[in-house]
């Protein structure tokens, strides 16, 4: 048990904003990040083959990496296929991850709050289910982004992003209403903290940008026994890409978050 790792998945690497949190967290824990790069981006896909397609994926990982817990840190897949995940391995505990409109229900002042997130969370049911449950006191708008987790992939690898593009991409977060404004939005995308500092470089005045990764960091660690007092195997941490091809720009990335690129 005490070396039986953390697996976090997430369609590309927008999951790394989990595993920094998580990191934190649990200091004494392994981690194997697999990224689904094979499949990215996820909102191309039919619900129906991507559902397939990621319980497939997980009875593998599952086989292979024994982990202790896996945490599905992408709101595209959560949304979709979590409880079929719980049903598929019922012994094996799962962490999703969903937009935090709970939390921005209960932070707004100006009772209007925006959801940035990728075309497939913003369709789905879930998604408006969650409105319905905390939020019906609020103005929720739920705005869909066809390029941002892009264009994050491409920050993170390159050090370079068209802030236009991201600009264009948040712009239709911000309403103002009988006097008020959009006072939060949520980043309903674990690719999206990555661009947060030019979300707010081109934002066209200041919001709450809510990111859930430090909850669903916290989510998995309570859900975790505690190690034992003995060390375990000092065995690395993981980076798994599902393409096998890990260019430099990313084994570089893989390299700056801790994480030996498997091949």
């Amino acid at each position: 048990m005490a070396d039986r790792p953390v697996l976090l998945f997430d369609s590309g690497i927008g999951g790394l904003t989990v595993l920094r949190e998580a990191r934190v967290l649990m200091p004494d824990r392994r981690f194997v990040y697999v990224a689904d790069d094979a499949a990215f981006p996820y909102g191309a896909w039919e619900e129906p083959a991507l559902n397939d397609h990621i319980l497939k994926l997980f009875a593998r990982l599952l086989d292979r990496y024994q982990p202790e817990i896996s945490v599905i840190a992408c709101n595209t897949a959560s949304t979709l296929v979590i409880e079929s995940l719980r049903e598929a391995f019922p012994h094996h505990p799962f962490v999703g991850t969903v937009p935090a409109i709970k939390p921005a229900a209960e932070r707004t002042r100006s009772g209007l709050v925006s959801v940035l997130a990728t075309p497939g969370t913003v369709k789905r049911q879930y998604t408006r289910d969650l409105i319905h449950q905390w939020a019906t006191k609020c103005h929720v708008r739920l705005v869909a982004s066809d390029r941002l987790a892009s264009l994050a992939e491409t920050y993170m690898r390159e050090g370079f992003v068209d802030e236009n593009a991201v600009r264009d991409e948040i712009t239709p977060c911000f309403i103002e209403r009988e006097g008020a404004r959009t006072d939060i939005v949520v980043l309903a995308c674990t690719h999206y903290p990555f661009l947060a500092n030019r979300m707010r470089k081109t934002a066209p005045w200041p919001v709450d940008w809510l990111d859930p990764a430090e909850a669903i960091a916290r989510r998995a660690l309570s859900l975790l026994a505690p190690l034992p007092v003995e060390p375990g195997i000092n065995t690395p941490d993981l980076a798994v890409f599902t393409s096998g091809k890990a260019d430099f720009s990313t084994r570089r990335l893989m390299q700056g978050f801790g994480l030996n690129v498997a091949r």
